[in-house]
């Protein structure tokens, strides 16, 4: 593992150089022989227990999925970051990574295991007291019991801390009764214990650990979903449930705190497994482009089959490398916990904030290249690809959620925008005073005293187009940032503009950074420069569109240096919503 001092979160839009060098960052190249088996274990388990399985599964056959998750506890995989004195294997965010991706081979028994594991588990042992962790996380670990998470209501999904949930408290025992009811809980149809929120009168929102058997909770029936059909989803409800005064986690009102903790390392997590379904799908896509022949060829010899293969593969390049550079900045700041510590509430709260924005462009991107990957696997498959009997079908359906839970995307690109723009008011994140001038000349090579080989071209010029795409990024803000402040849903597109700006900036210069630390990996450099330019094209284009609809007057973002007159579209395309939206359809 390599000496990373981690950046402060969302620091990559600072001046180039703000964040680490490229040999203080991590990259799945680094990993020991130790964590490559045990992700190979992770793998065999899944391909000889679990998928197999997948019809019985999907069919919700009666305590099959509780089972598979029971012999995964056996073999640790649901104990990956719980301490080794409660019975987990205490391992760092990157290995974790790893190990999900190797899991996401069947995406029904990944989420579920990865919801035991995370979001129901971290919350406990971020928070918990010490007798709430003796009590639960050996259990957890082992897969005895089986965790869910349950904050989603039907009337508070993007807007999940406006829970409608009621908590009140008897005053006699201390104990408190919860009524109201969750939707889309992952593990509910079987799940022991139920991380659980509610509003507290008086105080706000209050988490809770719920025991399955507690009187007044129950469990609808499973959801009839469009994928992962492997996976329990059930409504859980609370009528009268008493929860007992030592099962409340954290703080009164501050409910908060485990939620977004949990939901950030969430979405890393999220995009851990989106990156492992995208590698199976291009592996079966590639061997089926293999095998099919048309013409008397096979199709993988053909120009527009290569080129979907090949961009699937780019993009799945960026995405590993902004996960791992990730999980090395998170693995520096969780490393230096102490799970024993006085303090250690507020260290997993602040080490889980610090990459909020990393963590919610990595969802982003990370599903959006899933929806991508497993659009163009079922193409190369042609009409094979839309049969059930082809196991891409159900890839197609399984990958849809992605982009809707751990946050819908839209909430994501909000929430990318807003944490920048608090981290540039607090000061955490300092845009240079010559933004507008940091995306002009940058042509000149940022190394014209080294020998130009091929790959030290290559790297030069990913080099200038990552700052070009951070400096056309600095502009958009500075200009328009008091407009982005402002939280009016109706400037939301501006609001997704510059969030896809700021995720290409990321993007960008992780793939870049990767490039430099491999060296000699011709084919590495040549996908991190396809996407670095195809991204500065998309973002110049994107700062453009952005200036004219504010009125503003953007500096020279891409060649030729001089300025490009805009037009408005965002307006145009407001005129038309407008329209749609009077004549409830198609307004032509």
């Amino acid at each position: 593992m390599p000496d990373i001092d981690p950046p402060t979160g969302g620091a990559f839009l600072m001046e180039r150089g703000a964040c680490s060098a490229p040999a203080r960052i991590f990259t799945p190249d680094q990993f020991p022989v130790e964590a490559r088996l045990l992700a190979r274990a992770v793998e065999d388990f899944v391909r000889r227990e679990v998928v197999p399985a997948n019809a019985r599964l999907e069919a919700h056959e009666t305590g099959l999925m509780r089972g598979v998750l029971r012999k995964a506890g056996e073999l640790g995989i649901l104990g990956t970051a719980v301490p080794e004195k409660f019975g987990g294997l205490d391992l760092p965010k990157s290995q974790i990574a790893l190990l999900t991706e190797a899991a996401a081979i069947h995406p029904s028994f990944a989420i579920s295991a990865g919801v035991h594991s995370g979001v129901a588990t971290l919350p406990l042992l971020f928070f918990g007291t010490g007798d709430q962790k003796r009590r639960y996380l050996p259990r957890l670990a082992s897969g005895e019991w089986i965790g869910a998470f349950a904050l989603t209501e039907a009337n508070s999904g993007s807007d999940a801390l406006s829970a409608q949930t009621k908590a009140v408290r008897t005053e006699e025992t201390g104990d408190y009764t919860l009524n109201g009811a969750k939707v889309w809980i992952t593990n509910g149809g079987f799940a022991d214990l139920i991380t659980c929120f509610g509003t507290l009168e008086g105080t706000g929102l209050t988490a809770f650990l719920v025991e399955r058997e507690t009187a007044g909770l129950s469990a609808s029936r499973e959801e009839h979903k469009l994928g992962l059909r492997g996976s329990s989803t059930t409504r859980i409800l609370l009528e009268g449930a008493t929860v007992p005064s030592e099962n409340l986690l954290g703080e009164i009102g501050n409910g908060r705190l485990p939620a977004l903790a949990a939901l950030n390392l969430g979405r890393f997590a999220i995009a851990a497994t989106a990156l492992g379904m995208c590698k199976e799908n291009l592996r079966a896509a590639t061997q089926y482009a293999l095998e099919r022949r048309q013409f008397s060829r096979p199709i993988a010899e053909f120009g527009l089959i290569r080129q979907k293969l090949a961009e699937m593969a780019i993009r799945m390049l960026v995405l590993e490398s902004m996960l791992y550079r990730t999980a090395g900045y998170l693995d520096a700041r969780f490393g230096a916990i102490s799970a024993d510590g006085p303090a250690s509430a507020e260290q997993y709260r602040s080490a889980a904030e610090e990459y909020a924005v990393e963590c919610a462009i990595l969802k982003v991107f990370g599903t959006e290249t899933l929806d991508f990957v497993v659009d163009e696997a079922l193409q190369i498959h042609g009409g094979y690809g839309f049969s059930e009997e082809f196991p891409i079908a159900q890839a197609y359906r399984d990958s849809r959620v992605f982009r809707i839970f751990e946050g819908t995307n839209e909430i994501n690109r909000i929430t990318i925008v807003d944490q920048i723009l608090r981290r540039i008011d607090s000061g955490r994140v300092i845009l240079p005073e010559n933004a507008r001038q940091a995306s002009v000349n940058t042509n000149a090579s940022a190394h014209p005293e080294v020998d130009e080989t091929a790959e030290v071209l290559a790297l030069a010029d990913m080099e200038r187009c990552q700052v070009r795409i951070r400096g056309a990024t600095q502009v958009t803000i500075a200009l328009c940032r008091a407009l982005l402040a402002e939280g009016q849903p109706e400037n939301q597109d501006l609001v997704g503009f510059v969030a896809d700006m700021i995720v290409a900036c990321y993007a960008a210069e992780s793939v870049w950074l990767r490039c430099r630390q491999t060296e000699g990996a011709e084919s590495l450099s040549h996908a991190g420069l396809a996407y670095a330019r195809d991204a500065q094209v998309l973002a110049c284009a994107w700062s453009r569109t952005i200036l004219s609809a504010v009125g503003g007057s953007g500096p020279a973002l891409d060649p030729p240096d001089e300025p490009v007159p805009g037009r408005d579209t965002i307006g145009l395309r407001r005129s038309v919503a407008s329209a749609v939206v009077d004549r409830s359809g198609y307004p032509w």
